[in-house]
């Protein structure tokens, strides 16, 4: 009895399959790393506040960050600590808008300050 000819090739290139890497090129910014390079999906989910200053300046401060809408799955607590990491202590009145957004009070710099702390974990002061 012959065997088709396709039969036999389907049989063999089915068990050597190969797994393939596609590199799709740099990434746009100057100083973006690689995925091995950055940790993954977390530099990409990471909040903007991880450059702020102990005096307050840099990044997420102020009207420099626009807030997103979105679903916010922070807690209550998460918020406070968030905004502590960021330099605002004893926030208050902290609640949930309805874009999804904490939204409350905090002393920075001796001064209250209106905060708010969006989905990804941005935060904002005025």
């Amino acid at each position: 009895m012959r065997t088709p000819l396709a039969l036999v090739l389907v049989a063999l290139l089915g068990s050597s399959a190969v797994a393939q890497t596609t590199v799709t090129g740099k990434p746009a910014a100057p100083d973006a790393k690689t995925s091995q390079q950055s940790g993954g999906q977390e530099s990409v989910t990471r909040p903007n506040t991880d450059k702020m200053t102990p005096d307050g300046t840099g990044a997420g401060m102020g009207g420099a960050v626009r807030l997103e809408k979105g679903a916010n799955s922070f807690t209550e607590g998460e918020a406070r600590s968030r905004l502590a990491k960021a330099g605002f202590m004893d926030a208050r009145d902290l609640k949930k808008d309805s874009d999804g957004i904490w939204r409350g009070t905090a002393t920075h710099g001796g001064q209250t300050v209106q905060v708010g702390l969006d989905f990804k974990g941005n935060v904002s002061a005025q």
